[in-house]
Order: structure tokens, then sequence, then C-alpha cells
């Protein structure tokens, strides 16, 4: 029996690796380079020096104006950094000329009309290499079908639906390079059933589109398999900039629920906390993108204490392992505390770290299958890109699978407490993130093996 199990064993480690493309004796094919990190003294995502001509084109589509404006912003200083950085190196070597990288934004404007139209614009008139995107998986959607008319990479970096990579969306020329709906609800479900073994009973609340509805299809799956004595007292869905959340928070409230699991992002995720702790409701929240500083200061430490946030970049505690990753931190930091001015200098960008931290190492992943694939010839970087593996300044391994362009990774769960209780993450002076407000203390790794990305199993590229 014993044998019988060892071979089990072994055959699924080596279908695993088959599939993503992988040598199972093989590390991270490439990773950020601390030594050749440049001298960012001058970065301003104000003033980006942004170069022009024969470039490395990257179209950032993204809403940069309307309702989610700032996370256009939030998205052009996390790409703008690596693309300074590499410039500032001298550029990549690409079909036998140095080139540098030239960062053009996209606005979307949140509507999938005007995506169509900038991406075909940026593609047709720009000339861009990348599509990089986006906050909308409807939207990714659009980006990704564009790629494949025109036959560029699309990056997504920001959209979280399995449903973009099933088979009848996926295309070769996208890659998913962000964590996905299911991985996310699973990590939650993991965290919840196999490591805190505390709260039984929750409640979804999610924004009425694809995104919504996967993040809440990827945390009954976890439940189900890692929690299955759980209940789940209810799912709602509501419609995205929402200001009146107390027809849905009342119903939780009087459902008896302990954990309320969502994915809102903002506007929606300040108004849902803020509503939620105003109405007197001090349930913790299971999320990914309730930790914008303005809201959790307005919310206070007893108000944000126990939120437990799944995040895909992270790392076992202490944040920082070595000098070359404090020094990384700092770069960044001393500039957003000296030199950046608005909307820069506001919280949201203190830290490299979290989703700034996450898409700006993507980027870097980006760069690097570019670098190694010496050209920005789409069959070339996807030949390099699939089966690859890079390991982020952070020390996070992370893998892309062949067959069907999606993301393998740890995740890491933040549990987020008081500020003097955040050094054992926070090590290094002052020892905490923010004043006013809970952030992450304990982090729990979830194995990339316990929540591998959804495969579709129609699509026949990963039979």
């Amino acid at each position: 029996m014993k044998g019988r199990k060892w071979l089990l064993s072994i055959v699924t480690i080596m279908c695993c690796t088959a599939l993503l493309g992988l040598s199972p004796a093989m590390g991270a094919n490439a990773k950020f380079d601390f030594d050749k990190f440049s001298d960012m003294s001058d970065f301003d995502p104000n003033n980006p020096v942004i170069p022009t001509g024969d470039t490395i084109k990257i179209a950032i589509v993204a809403s940069f104006s309307g309702p989610a404006a700032a996370v256009g912003d939030i998205y052009f200083a996390s790409i703008q950094w690596a693309a300074h950085d590499i410039n500032k190196r001298g550029g990549i070597m690409v079909d036998g000329k140095k080139k540098l990288v030239q960062i053009i934004k996209a606005d979307h404007q949140g509507k999938i009309p005007v995506a169509k139209k900038v991406c075909e614009r940026m593609v047709l008139q720009e000339k861009v290499d990348v599509l990089w995107g986006t906050n909308s998986s409807s939207i990714m959607k659009v980006i990704n079908q564009v790629a494949k008319k025109y036959k560029v990479i699309a990056q997504c970096a920001a959209a979280l639906s399995d449903e973009l990579y099933d088979a009848q969306n996926f295309t070769r020329y996208s890659f998913m390079s962000s964590f996905s709906t299911n991985q996310i609800g699973r990590a939650a479900a993991y965290y919840y059933g196999q490591v805190r073994k505390q709260e039984k009973k929750f409640y979804i609340l999610c924004q009425d589109y694809v995104f919504g509805y996967s993040m809440a299809k990827g945390f009954k799956a976890g439940l189900k398999e890692y929690y299955p004595e759980a209940e789940l007292l209810g799912e709602d869905y509501h419609k995205l900039f929402l200001t009146d959340f107390a027809p849905y928070l009342t119903k939780i409230k009087a459902s008896g629920a302990e954990v309320i699991y969502t994915g809102d992002w903002i506007p929606d995720a300040a108004n849902l906390l803020k509503q939620t702790r105003q109405m007197g409701i001090t349930l913790p929240f299971a999320h990914i993108f309730l930790d914008e500083p303005y809201m959790l200061t307005e919310v206070g430490v007893e108000g944000t204490k126990g939120l437990i946030q799944v995040s895909q970049y992270g790392a076992a505690n202490p944040l920082f392992k070595n000098e070359d990753q404090i020094k990384y931190y700092n770069a960044w930091h001393s500039l957003w505390k000296n030199k950046w001015t608005e909307p820069y200098n506001r919280w949201t960008y203190k830290h490299p770290l979290g989703n700034i931290g996450s898409y700006t190492q993507q980027t870097y992943w980006l760069l690097s299958v570019i670098e190694r694939a010496a050209s920005t010839d789409a069959e070339k970087i996807i030949k390099v890109w699939e089966g690859d593996s890079y390991e982020m300044a952070s020390g996070k391994v992370i893998s892309m699978r062949a067959c069907d362009h999606k993301a393998v990774q740890p995740l890491h769960i933040f549990e987020f407490v008081e500020p003097e209780k955040q050094k054992e993450s926070f090590n290094i002076e002052p020892y905490s993130y923010f004043d006013g407000c809970s952030n992450v203390g304990p982090i729990h790794t979830v194995p990339a093996d316990k929540i591998m990305p959804w495969m579709d199993p129609k699509l026949d590229r990963c039979k």
C-alpha cells in the first residue's frame, strides 16, 4: 500500500509539472535582480520620463476617468515604476536592437464600447506590443478579443474572473498573471476551515457582474472542499458604484452570519465597510480590496481589527528578510514621503506592497519574458511565457501554466491587528503600516498545490 501511495504521488507531481511545462527539479527561470535595480531617485509618476520613437510599447487599458479613475492612477504608478527602472538600465535587447519601454495610458472609462475602440486604436495607431489590463473582467474580455484579432500580447494583471480563460474565451495571446477568483475563494475557505477553525457561518456580498459572481463561486467551491461543515446563510449582489448598502446589511445582520465575504473594490469597498460599521455591525470581512488606508483610518482601529485579506503579493513573516528588500522598499517609500505630490503622496501609495507590489512585479515578469524572448514578436513571447516561472522581489515564485495561461502561485492570508501588534510583519521602523487603523499582523501561507487555478475540462489544450 505504501508503495502504491508513493507511486501515485510521483505520478501526480509529474502530471502537474507537465501541465505547467516545468521540470520537477526546476526552480524559477528568472527573478527580480536586486543587483541591477536602478537609482530611482528621479522617478515621479506626476512627471514621468516616457521615451518615444522605436520603443517597446505597453498600453495600460484602465479607467483613467469616471468613478474608478483612482484605479488607473494606481496602475500607472506601478507599471511606470518598472518601466523607469528598466529604461535606466538601458532598456531591453529585442530583435537585435536595444529598446526602451514606453507606457501609454488607454482610458476605457469603465465602458465596454469605449474599451474596444481604445484597444483597437492602441494596436492600429499607437502600434503597441502589449495590452495591459484591467479593472473589469468584462472589459478584460474585450482586451483579450482585440489581442487575439491583431495577434498582440495581452497581460491580465488585474481582472480576476476564471471565465476569461475557459474554453470559450481562451486565447493564446493573453496571459493571466494575476490570481483568480477560484484561487481567492478556495484560499479564504482553506484558511477558515483548515487554519482558523472558528467561524462557521458566512454571508456573500459581491458586485453584480461577472467578477462578483466568480468570486462567490470560488468561495462556495472552497467551502465544499475545505470546510464542508460551514454554513452559507445567504448571498447577494449589488450594482456597481452603490451608495446605499443598508438593505443588504440589514439582511446580513438578521441572518446570524459571523463573516462577510466580498470582492468589492473601490469606491464600493470603502462605502461598504464604512456603512457596515456605521450601522453597528462589527462582523469581520474576508476580502481582497478593503485595504485603502484613508477608508481604514476613517473606520478606525477597532472597526478594522479582524479583517481578513487574501493577498497575491505576500510572503511569510517578517516582511523584510534581507537588506536588498529593505533598499527596494525605501527607494519607493522615500520618494512618496519627500517628493511626490497629489495624488501620489496619498497614503494609498505609501508602501510598494499589496496590490501595488503585485502590479509592479507582474510587469517586471512581463519585461523579463520579453527580454528572454529577445523580441516583441508575440509568437516568441508566447514560447517563453508558457511554462515560465519568476521569483518576485518579495521572494514569492509564480509560474505560468502552459495549457491555459493561468498563474500558479501560493497566496497569503493577512490578519488585520492593531498598530502595536504589526511588528511581526512590518519589521523595520516604525514597525507598523499606518497610524489610526488596523493592518497586517499574522500571515498564513496557502500553498499553491492547495489552490491550483481552475482548469476548464472543455479546453482541448488542457486535456
